[in-house]
């Protein structure tokens, strides 16, 4: 089973675990329709929103772990 990391481009992660979604949608991020989620990692896209990315991985990983 596969981990999600800061690093990894937020389009990678969605189209890799489409479960994430929902996590994406409750941080309030619209990260499919938005043209940076295509070159920002998870870590840019977090803090551009002042969300803690520590905490939005863990959640992150949480949900592909089901």
């Amino acid at each position: 089973m596969g981990k999600i990391t800061k690093d990894m481009g937020l389009i990678d992660i969605v189209q890799t675990y489409p479960e994430t979604i929902e996590v994406f949608q409750r941080y309030g991020l619209g990260c499919i329709g938005c043209a940076a989620a295509r070159f920002e990692n998870l870590e840019a896209g977090a803090r551009v929103h002042g969300i803690d990315p520590d905490k939005m991985v863990e959640d992150l990983n949480a949900v592909i772990q089901k």
